[in-house]
C-alpha cells in the first residue's frame, strides 16, 4: 500500500516537478503535488503531498527529508494524517 507524506514550509517557487525531483532520491514517487490557493490557483499555499509506493522509501524520506533544504527553505516532512 502506498504511503502519503505531508511536506510543509515550501518556497513559493517550488512546483510539482521540483517536489518530485527532490523526493526521487529516496525512491520511486507515485505522486507529488503542491496545494494551491482556491482564489488564486497560481499561488502555492506553501505545502504539498508526496506519495511513495514503498513504505521503506517513505520512511527514509521522512528521516532524511525533514529539515532538509529545498529551493532555499528548510522543509518539514511527516506522514500525512487522515482528515477523518
Amino acid at each position: 500500500m502506498a504511503k502519503k507524506l505531508f511536506v510543509g514550509s515550501l518556497a513559493w517557487a517550488t512546483d510539482d516537478a521540483g517536489l518530485r525531483a527532490f523526493f526521487e532520491q529516496f525512491g520511486t514517487v507515485v505522486k507529488a503535488e503542491i496545494v494551491y490557493e482556491r482564489d488564486n490557483p497560481k499561488r502555492s499555499r506553501g505545502f504539498g503531498f508526496v506519495e511513495f509506493d514503498d513504505d521503506a522509501a517513505a520512511d527514509a524520506a521522512v528521516a532524511k527529508g525533514d529539515g532538509a533544504e529545498l529551493d532555499g527553505r528548510n522543509i518539514t516532512v511527516s506522514e500525512a494524517k487522515s482528515r477523518d
